[in-house]
């Protein structure tokens, strides 16, 4: 049971790819690249428990978190232009008056 949901996810890792490959927008792109992130850790989840070794799933945890900083860095890379702009310097001061 597990190997076949082991080999469903790989299927789906190639079509993310392909959809991260072709992607119209670099925002398709980015979000191909969050799901094969996302599908990563799904299968070092069901390979830690094929193998019945729990603590693997800490490495999953991990690269969860990583590629959830990454995808917000490169959306805010896209959208800004650089990572260290903030809003507030986007925002026009309003005269009192």
């Amino acid at each position: 049971m597990f190997i076949v949901t082991s080999l469903a996810i790989l299927v789906t890792l190639g079509l993310v790819l392909a959809r991260a490959l072709m992607g119209p927008t670099v925002y398709d792109r980015i979000a191909a690249i969050n799901m094969f992130g996302t599908k990563i850790v799904l299968l070092i989840a069901v390979l830690a428990f094929l193998s019945g070794r729990m603590d693997i799933l800490d490495i999953a945890l991990v690269y969860a978190l990583i590629n959830f900083i990454s995808v917000v860095a490169v959306l805010k890379l896209v959208v800004y232009g650089d990572f260290h702009s903030s809003e507030d310097e986007n925002i026009k001061p309003v005269k009192a008056g």
